[in-house]
């Protein structure tokens, strides 16, 4: 969490971060300025001292919402810069600025953020050439500075979080009640004037819901059939929606221009459920329970993932530990840790042995089964968030029943 980043900038030996880049969406610029909506800018963070922002005069009262000293790029002589130099060196400069503005005149500075790879490799090498006196670096390692820090969440982040997730779940169940008040004709789902409902219709419902509410749809997936037998396919707008297909609907929104997400996913079957589709519905719900019943804090996150890999291979379904390259059967992990990015650290693996459960994780758990050429699949997901206590806590109350009765 942001209260590590000074511990993990000493493990990195780093004199301070800038955080720069683009008006692209950044993760990394909505952590450090504790989700303030600027675009562009600079947040610096000097070991030891708090963060500080400098950002175009346009944006300054914005940028002051992240509780921060913030400054205009005036402030710092920016405009006396461009005075005496052409515009791009100007801009080096300004780095330069910065940077002592922030107390920071020598060292390792590690630079952070999102912007043009073009950009980036041409400015950080005008940077050293500039400034001897600043060792600048990126970093590519596993986890890097971020990672790390994001693997727990503060209250602040909690908050928004737990937000995300009521109104998320708000919205799964609309479209339950939607499809479910719809009538079925000759095995088709249709609307009151006999129009098919298809996948389209639902995914449209629900963006708009998630619109109302301060969330914006990253890609949902709402795959029936077959396409649900494939974990990351998302689903055909103009298929309609059938009697007895399983649909997996993996529903992942964040905080509208970006934030914090919420992770979910339910497998339904509109007016009944195929034996098949029954059986490893059962069998992905037993290995749902047997991993919360193996969660304990400071365990290691893989013991779940092979809790749950035993009792599938018991039952007879391929895995990705039984077989090098399964197509079918449960093919991924047990799940993830969510937050700015949908998926971060940790883990939960069978070959990824270093990470633990701590205290302010927020994970998913989600085993599912796969098999196209029978044409289904099945994933039941929920999100969690680790308590103070060191309890395993389900953010995702929404009903987990597998078959939508048509009220109509």
């Amino acid at each position: 969490m942001k209260a590590d980043l000074d511990r993990l900038m000493q493990k990195r030996q780093l004199s301070a971060i800038v955080v720069a880049g683009d008006e692209s969406y950044s993760d990394v610029r909505d952590y450090m300025s504790n989700g303030a909506h600027i675009t562009g800018g600079f947040i610096v963070k000097k070991a030891g001292d708090d963060v500080r922002l400098y950002v175009n005069g346009m944006e300054i009262e914005e940028a002051n919402k992240s509780g921060y000293a913030c400054k205009t790029y005036g402030d710092v002589g920016y405009f006396d810069l461009i005075q005496e130099y052409p515009m791009e060196e100007a801009t080096v400069r300004l780095w330069g600025n910065i940077l002592a503005d922030a107390g920071v005149h020598e060292g390792r500075v590690g630079i952070y953020g999102v912007g043009a790879i073009n950009v980036y490799l041409e400015l950080v090498e005008r940077l050293k050439s500039t400034f001897p006196q600043y060792d600048f670096l990126g970093e590519s390692g596993n986890p890097t500075l971020f990672q790390e820090a994001y693997l727990t969440k503060d209250p602040q982040e909690i908050d928004r979080i737990r937000t995300v997730a009521e109104k998320t779940n708000e919205v799964a169940a609309l479209a339950w009640s939607f499809i479910a008040s719809q009538r079925i004709q000759e095995g088709t789902l249709v609307n009151s004037e006999g129009e098919a409902v298809t996948i389209g219709t639902v995914k449209r419902l629900i963006r708009r819901e998630l619109m109302e509410r301060g969330l914006e749809d990253t890609g949902m997936i709402f795959a029936q059939g077959r396409d649900g037998g494939f974990p990351h396919s998302r689903g055909e707008d103009n298929e309609a929606l059938k009697e007895g297909q399983a649909i997996v609907f993996d529903l992942f929104p964040r905080e509208m221009g970006g934030g914090y997400h919420h992770d979910m996913t339910r497998t339904w079957c509109i007016g009944y459920a195929p034996p098949q589709v029954q059986r490893a519905y059962d069998d992905v719900m037993e290995a749902f329970n047997i991993a919360l019943e193996t969660y304990a804090l400071g365990k290691p996150t893989y013991a779940l993932q092979e809790a749950v890999l035993d009792s599938f291979e018991a039952k007879g379904h391929p895995t990705a530990r039984s077989t090098s390259n399964p197509t079918e059967g449960y093919v991924h992990s047990l799940g993830h840790g969510v937050g700015l990015n949908i998926h971060e650290a940790p883990s939960m693996h069978h070959l990824r042995r270093d990470d633990v459960f701590q205290v302010g994780n927020f994970i998913t758990i989600e085993p599912g089964l796969y098999y196209p050429q029978q044409g289904f699949g099945v994933r039941v997901e929920d999100s969690f968030i680790i308590s103070e206590s060191g309890e395993l806590v389900s953010i995702t109350p929404f009903k987990k029943d597998l078959v939508i009765t048509l009220e109509g």
